[in-house]
């Protein structure tokens, strides 16, 4: 049975240091725009107080989510136990995009490890917090994280990677702007 929060307890805490892996959800106002989901590793997440967390966000082929939490604030956190007792966790919260430069980023990036893969930080305040049973979740081994990521982006090099990210990363697949846009 699902469970409702208003904020990150010590038990949630601890769950959420404990995985591996989770996913982001977010999507825009219109209709007919595109929901995305995204997985995330890399020892990535980070939970700053009852109510706060933050992740750092490596590049990729698109930006949805910081473009969808530009528009809207709008970001669920998932994480699931694939390993000992079953669990879902979700946060659900209002987000704001962090990048290199800003004061917030000089706050927040010394919390992470960042590959120059690293574009941004997401923030998300979160409202509610979601227990459920994770019954359907099947079991998984980690066997490590992947690196092609890491590798991809020390072989651009920082300018390739400004370029990367001004053909890539400046607006989501349905023309909404990010973060980044006007950045770059």
């Amino acid at each position: 049975m699902a469970k409702f929060f208003e904020e990150i307890n010590n038990q949630h805490r601890e769950f959420i240091e404990a995985q591996k892996i989770f996913f982001t959800a977010s999507a825009p106002l219109d209709a007919e725009g595109h929901v995305n989901l995204s997985p995330k590793g890399m020892d990535s997440f980070r939970v700053l107080s009852p109510t706060s967390v933050a992740y750092m966000d490596i590049n990729g082929s698109g930006n949805e989510t910081s473009a969808h939490i530009l528009e809207n604030g709008r970001i669920t956190i998932m994480f699931c136990a694939f390993d000992g007792p079953p669990n879902i966790l979700r946060l659900y919260g209002k987000g704001q995009t962090v990048l290199p430069g800003s004061v917030k980023w000089d706050e927040l990036s010394p919390l992470f490890h960042l590959p120059l893969s690293s574009r941004q930080i997401i923030i998300a305040e979160v409202e509610k917090v979601q227990t459920s049973c994770g019954f359907g979740v099947p079991y998984y081994e980690y066997t490590g994280e992947r690196d092609q990521a890491i590798k991809w982006a020390d072989n651009k090099g920082e300018e390739g990677l400004e370029k990367y990210q001004a053909e890539k990363n400046l607006r989501s697949m349905d023309g909404l702007p990010t973060a980044m846009f006007g950045k770059l």
